[in-house]
């Protein structure tokens, strides 16, 4: 979603720092209601917001919580799939994508990085394309 910098002027217009949109380029719940109420705040009393720009914002305002409420569910519902998946690979033999690990996966488990192999060996093995299950 791009959103316009706040007019320091008269307040209106919503936005996020700019500091802010290159470390993440998306906004999220808490700092669109922060930037919500701080536009109302600094609305120029002679130039009040227009009604229906207000419920525009307000549906803005919906949308984004019922998409930060849905990511939520996909991450989980992602988790839960690559868990399910991850037990049918136990008890078999892998080649890692750059082949020079190989082993019998003994345990899996499930990482910021997506599914882990660990190996009787002990070793780790990322599954990532390229990896072989025999």
């Amino acid at each position: 979603m791009s959103v316009p910098p706040v007019n320091s002027a008269n307040g209106s217009g919503t936005g996020a720092n700019p500091t802010s949109q290159a470390a993440a380029p998306n906004i999220d719940y808490q700092s669109f209601l922060k930037l919500l109420i701080a536009e109302m705040k600094n609305q120029d009393p002679t130039k009040p917001m227009d009604s229906t720009e207000y419920v525009a914002q307000l549906a803005t305002f919906s949308q984004v919580a019922q998409t930060v409420q849905t990511n939520s569910k996909l991450d989980q519902l992602l988790q839960t799939s690559a868990l399910a998946q991850a037990g049918n690979i136990i008890g078999h033999s892998i080649i890692s994508a750059d082949g020079n690990t190989t082993g019998t996966v003994s345990s899996v488990r499930l990482s910021t990085d997506g599914l882990v192999a660990i190996l009787q060996n002990g070793q780790e093995v990322t599954m990532q394309s390229g990896v072989v299950i025999q």
